[in-house]
């Protein structure tokens, strides 16, 4: 699956070099991901995320015009590696019930991998202004877009059963709260559960729901 230039967010630099934009940029990511996660997007200052990159603070501005900015980025970073993940992992796979289990699998693996960097959209986008979290929201719906295409792909080809349409968004995005229930609740799950066990057990109710 593919998305084009349009479904981001344009962020304005001064560089004319878009592969010294993308390094740079990176740089950036990596230093605030760091940063967010262990003090938080409102305590930490501009000034710290260009020094972590090794930039000056006035290098910083050259490539992102905010923090606003920096934690765009961020969050678009995060959405698109749990997406690349999930659809590198599936070519291997047919279709059916043996695909949806292959991306149930590693979604909650990916969601277990990334556990920091998910709770950092959830706690920190709604710091974003509007045009922003439009683009983060669209991202969030392109990973649950993922299994509804899963499932309209295994009916189309007679492998799984579903009444009607609404049910394959409706259960596309139970996954996708489930693995992020992981996220959420591992602090208390892992007491009784590991990820594999946790996996097979909603794996299990959600194949339930399909023949």
């Amino acid at each position: 699956m593919t998305h084009s230039d349009a479904d981001q967010k344009n962020i304005p630099t001064l560089v004319k070099d878009p592969e010294l934009v993308e390094r740079r940029r990176r740089q950036i990511i990596e230093a605030a991901v760091s940063l967010f996660v262990r003090k938080g997007f409102h305590p930490t200052t501009t000034r710290e995320i260009a020094q972590a990159a090794g930039l000056s603070i006035g290098s910083l501005y050259e490539y992102v015009q905010s923090k606003q900015d920096v934690l765009y980025l961020v969050c678009e970073t995060i959405h698109t590696a749990v997406r690349e993940r999930l659809e590198s992992n599936l070519s291997s796979h047919s279709s059916g019930r043996e695909l949806l289990a292959a991306a149930i699998r590693e979604y909650f693996l990916v969601c277990d991998q990334m556990a920091d960097m998910i709770l950092l959209i959830y706690q920190e986008s709604n710091s974003l202004e509007p045009d922003s979290l439009h683009f983060v929201l669209k991202n969030e719906e392109r990973i649950t877009f993922i299994f509804r295409e899963i499932l309209n792909q295994g009916v189309q080809s007679g492998l799984l059963r579903m009444r009607e349409d609404k049910e394959f968004t409706l259960l596309a995005h139970t996954i996708a709260v489930l693995g992020h229930m992981w996220t959420f609740r591992r602090w208390t799950l892992q007491r009784s559960y590991t990820l594999e066990e946790y996996t097979r057990f909603q794996t299990e109710l959600v194949l339930g729901y399909v023949d």
